[in-house]
């Protein structure tokens, strides 16, 4: 056993000759500086925080930054921390950090306080945002001359879900604008690797033809060439809900994928996948928007009667036994015969 050289006590684990409590009593264990700097991007409202950048509420990131400016002495382990601030106006909020130590088995209470400065400033990412930085441009066109309201809008959704779910991780990827232009949409973005995964993906997903093309548009400081690509991604002509023909039949095609498509037939209703590679011999026969409505008069097993949309006769039309059929029906004209559209 050894003994403090201040007190005379016989201690375990002396610290320069000290005990715990004499070593203490000579030392704060926590210091903050007397102001810290937090830094808010006036245009997206994030955080920063070292060199990243984050969304969060003002008072978890005051009480951060007052946490990360805390100084604690090598000697000193935390065991509890916790922060609180008042306002002094809108941009200065004075933090007061108190902590529990523990120093060789010794808890000791300690407290600091911190002035933390709101400073309002641009991210790199809402900067090049706003100066309208782009690497790539994905184009959106259709095979026919429309592009129908209801499929932009499901496309578009589609890209900016998977732009967001990407930001999350990558914060340099980002749509910098969108112009509607004629034909369809044009997405300017922020890097190469963002137009090549979006082109991709709607490519796979509406079996749709995707081409590339890069042009040179300067060179990096270090020399190397620096390129702007163009992804075209041109939908075919059918969708989803359309009656199309394939192989000299009728269907509802029903979902398009990377590996194909799927349809129901208008006569018997038995479904069909459809292979990628054959997905180019499907021909529209009627689009969705286009199929006509036909009011139900009554129904039985397997049948019901409606109402011709043209001239008000009544017609038995075939319809799949688990159909649910409501007031009026989608319907098709082929060869001068209605058929029930499932």
């Amino acid at each position: 056993m050894s003994f403090c050289v201040r007190c005379g006590k016989d201690a375990e684990g002396l610290i320069d000759g000290m005990c715990a409590e004499c070593f203490l009593g000579s030392r704060k264990p926590t210091t903050l500086p007397h102001h810290v700097d937090l830094f808010r991007c006036t245009n997206c409202g994030e955080f920063r925080k070292g060199e990243d950048w984050s969304g969060r509420p003002l008072e978890q990131a005051v009480e951060g930054a007052a946490e990360d400016s805390l100084s604690v002495i090598r000697e000193a382990d935390v065991k509890e921390l916790s922060v609180s601030f008042t306002e002094q106006d809108p941009y200065t909020f004075l933090a007061v950090v108190d902590t529990v130590i523990d120093v060789n088995g010794c808890e000791v209470a300690d407290s600091a306080s911190v002035i933390v400065r709101l400073k309002n400033t641009v991210c790199k990412r809402c900067s090049r945002q706003l100066g309208g930085y782009y690497e790539s441009i994905l184009q959106i066109r259709t095979a026919g001359k429309e592009f129908p309201d209801r499929l932009r809008d499901e496309v578009l959704n589609r890209i900016g879900s998977i732009v967001a779910a990407q930001s999350r991780t990558n914060r340099g990827l980002f749509i910098t604008k969108m112009e509607l232009v004629t034909g369809g949409p044009d997405l300017y973005l922020s890097s190469i690797s963002l137009g090549r995964s979006l082109a991709k993906d709607i490519g796979d997903s509406y079996c749709a033809e995707t081409k590339e093309a890069a042009k040179l548009v300067g060179q990096t400081s270090d020399g190397q060439d620096m390129y702007r690509v163009t992804y075209l991604v041109r939908l075919p002509d059918y969708h989803v809900g359309d009656v199309v023909r394939f192989e000299n039949r009728y269907y509802k095609m029903t979902r398009v994928s990377a590996v194909g498509g799927k349809a129901v037939d208008v006569v018997n209703f038995r479904e069909r996948a459809i292979k990628r590679s054959d997905m180019q011999n499907v021909k529209v026969y009627e689009k969705a928007s286009d199929l006509r409505s036909a009011t139900v008069v009554s129904r039985s097993p397997g049948e019901i009667q409606i109402l011709h949309p043209s001239d008000y006769s009544t017609l038995d039309l075939k319809i799949p036994d688990d159909a649910e059929i409501e007031e009026s029906v989608k319907v098709t004209e082929i060869d001068g015969v209605l058929y029930y559209v499932p």
